[in-house]
């Protein structure tokens, strides 16, 4: 045993001598194998960290959430009261059977005119207003930076009271505190001043095309109770714009429905799973023959999305590899190219007693040292850039990229670093260790 740790740190030696000898060589040979490796860091955590942006956002539309909207029918046609009114859409009476669902913990509704002038002076807004119940902003993840919410007070006594979106306050009062200022919500059928009670902290837009809440803007949103949004409002919206009137009479918009389930398991996201269901049969029952409403459940998105991903992170993985890969051939080649180099120092060796083993030994260590150091060095790269990345693209682009840092990328980097300095290593080991020593001290 002490034989062998004597005749391995020999060869260790050797291996240092020989590589600290051809500098450059050994940079530039260890060079590939450093650019994989930082290729494997930033590509995936750059994948992860898209990957956790995407399943994000998909979450704060609630992953236990099955939500119902109100969608204008192919075919609808204006009622026969007043000719550009249209009636569609769901109906109290299908909030209330929604509410005879087991398991359902929370359910918010919704009544949306958009788009709407919000007036202060001279300034004027067009924003989205939505008549709604305290839950709202549980239930949609809503942070409020100042002042408060709406809450039950506010819903019951028909308060003229409003919480602004981000982008609706800093329009209208750049340089002023926004809470106990009044708004002015101007419409053809209402035109009233409303407190501003609070204002939402700023939120990217959520969903996606044809998804449950696709293109919904957040920061530019002006919430109310939804009793006084049907005081002012009425049962019937009528919008003016471009110098024209469209109305429509929808009971509700859109109705949140939480499922106290969690979906860290399997169960959980069955039960939303037969839930959505379940509020399907019901509103298709109350609608036949109208199409006139949406059933989404954002857990079906979490899902694809967390499939798509995963395949996403592993091409890049894949991609990653190829660059390991690539860097070991560059590094048997160099090896292949020492051994007829160094064929005079092999048969001196064997002369003077270093068996073949020893031979395929030292020339193993050399190409394996080369990877682990490049590995090494592209680690410690890759975190580097890992952490500097982001903020300077964030500065240069003004785009938000978020990169995770996971310890499996390290780890694999080095293991399969070594894994290819050993492939890489042992084919010009063993021909090295073929050479005949009589024709090998000939050699000039």
């Amino acid at each position: 045993m002490i034989l062998n740790v004597t005749k391995f740190s020999r060869n260790l030696i050797l291996a240092i001598r020989s590589l600290w000898l051809h500098k450059l060589r050994s940079v530039l040979s260890v060079l590939g194998i450093v650019i994989a490796n930082i290729a494997v860091m930033v590509l995936l955590a750059f994948g992860e960290g898209t990957k956790k942006q995407a399943l994000d956002a998909i979450r704060r539309q609630g992953a236990t959430n099955v939500i119902v909207r109100s969608v204008k029918p192919s075919d609808a046609a204006p009622s026969g009261v007043r000719s550009f009114i249209l009636e569609y859409g769901l109906k109290n009476r299908d909030y209330e059977q929604f509410l005879t669902i087991p398991g359902i913990s929370k359910a918010v509704r919704m009544r949306i005119a958009d788009p709407f002038e919000v007036r202060r002076a001279d300034k004027v807004f067009r924003a989205r207003i939505v008549g709604t119940t305290p839950e709202y902003a549980e239930v949609n993840k809503l942070v409020v930076a100042t002042g408060r919410f709406l809450n039950e007070q506010d819903d019951y006594y028909m308060e003229n009271v409003c919480v602004l979106g981000a982008g609706v306050a800093d329009y209208m009062f750049p340089f002023e505190d926004p809470i106990g200022q009044a708004v002015n919500l101007s419409g053809t059928q209402s035109s009233m001043f409303y407190r501003v009670v609070g204002v939402c902290h700023p939120r990217m837009a959520s969903g996606s095309p044809g998804g449950s809440q696709a293109g919904e803007i957040f920061d530019n949103d002006v919430y109310i109770p939804l009793s006084t949004f049907n005081a002012r409002f009425g049962e019937a919206i009528v919008i003016r714009q471009s110098g024209s009137f469209s109305g429509e009479k929808i009971q509700l918009h859109q109705i949140t429905l939480t499922v106290d389930a969690s979906v860290d398991d399997r169960a959980g996201r069955e039960k939303v799973r037969a839930t959505g269901n379940l509020v399907r049969e019901i509103v298709e029952k109350n609608h036949a023959p109208k199409k006139d409403f949406e059933v989404i459940v954002p857990l079906d998105k979490l899902e694809d999305a967390e499939q798509m991903q995963n395949l996403l992170t592993g091409l890049l993985g894949l991609i990653a590899g190829i660059s390991l890969v690539v860097g070991g051939i560059g590094i048997m080649n160099i090896m292949l190219a020492t051994v007829t180099e160094r064929t005079r120092e092999i048969g001196i060796r064997r002369a003077l007693g270093a068996k073949r083993r020893d031979i395929i030994m030292q020339f193993l260590i050399e190409a394996i040292l080369q990877t682990f150091i490049g590995g090494l060095i592209g680690v410690f790269v890759g975190i580097i850039v890992i952490f500097a990345a982001p903020p300077i693209i964030l500065w240069a682009f003004g785009k938000d990229l978020l990169a995770v840092l996971l310890l499996w990328p390290i780890a694999l980097s080095l293991a399969v670093s070594t894994i290819v300095g050993v492939l890489a290593g042992a084919y010009p080991a063993w021909r090295a260790a073929q050479l005949d020593p009589i024709e090998a001290l000939r050699h000039t």
